[in-house]
């Protein structure tokens, strides 16, 4: 077990280095900048700006699965397969089924069917795993962090979420209105949100000094994947195949994707937004500042 302390958090928006991201116009297909292909029911992308690359986690076969053959790829800024297994887990904690990643100093942090794996970003080794079987787990999902480095896991299956403190997993929320998929820090007042499954459109917000609230309602449905660019939330609707985003007062969609998106993930350096298809076995990366 690890004793997470100060840290880097990937997700946190940062200074654009591109051209504005044109709010006003849904993407279409020529926006797309590069696609990834060859992969196994990638579910989640993760990228990680100080090495300049994705991690894309692959179901390979997906659901809940224990049959030890999931893996997570390393891909360079320009969607070129640097390893396509670079993360397996090891004999006795094998990757599964991975979901949601999250990236703290080193360390990325993976969901998975039995628990929360830790690898080394920079090599792929496994450095840690978490053990959730001590408790009924329905669909561990997606993952996040806050300042002081506790990470909270979604579990889709049982509408609860996951803490974990120093290492050990507790149940912080149980019995939601609605099962959470993605979770997301929002950068701008250091509340998670999250995103609900199935027909449900209410997004709610918590942290460990606030109750949960509802933090807004979006069109669509079955939310997977959320992330905040700028100040903005986007969530991938597969309902309806988009990527929409909500500017704290008003939502609309911002991509139509080509497939029924997963859990995005967003280089900020570049205003690009990775969109994992499960289905398709492949990642496009759409430009979010062509103009």
């Amino acid at each position: 077990m690890m004793l997470l302390t100060g840290f880097f958090i990937s997700c946190t928006a940062n200074e654009t280095k591109t051209t504005p991201v044109n709010w006003e116009t849904v993407q279409d297909t020529t926006d797309i900048a590069f696609t990834i292909s060859g992969l196994d029911g990638p579910e989640a992308v993760r990228f990680d700006p100080e090495q300049n690359i994705y991690f894309i986690s692959n179901f390979t076969g997906g659901g809940n699965t224990q049959d030890s053959t999931g893996f997570i790829t390393k891909a360079d800024a320009e969607g070129n397969i640097l390893n396509l297994k670079f993360m397996t887990g090891t004999a006795d904690a094998p990757l599964h089924a991975p979901r949601g990643m999250f990236i703290i100093e080193n360390t990325l942090w993976a969901a998975d069917v039995l628990g929360v794996h830790g690898f080394d970003k920079s090599t792929g080794e496994q450095t840690a795993f978490i053990d959730f079987s001590d408790f009924e787990i329905g669909f561990l999902n997606d993952i996040s962090a806050d300042a002081e480095g506790t990470l909270f896991v979604t579990d889709t299956g049982t509408s609860r979420v996951f803490k974990v403190e120093a290492g050990t997993p507790s149940i912080y929320l149980d019995s939601l209105p609605e099962a959470p998929n993605g979770i997301t820090l929002n950068p701008g007042n250091q509340q998670f949100v999250l995103a609900p499954w199935g027909g449900d459109q209410i997004f709610r917000s918590f942290s460990s000094s606030d109750d949960l609230n509802e933090y807004a309602a979006l069109e669509g449905g079955y939310f997977d994947g959320i992330e905040f660019l700028q100040s903005n939330l986007l969530a991938a609707s597969q309902q309806d195949s988009s990527i929409r985003y909500f500017d704290g007062s008003e939502s609309t969609i911002l991509i139509k994707t080509t497939g029924r998106p997963a859990d995005i993930g967003i280089n900020t350096n570049l205003n690009h937004i990775a969109v994992p298809y499960i289905a398709l076995d492949r990642v496009d990366v759409w430009n979010l500042s062509k103009q």
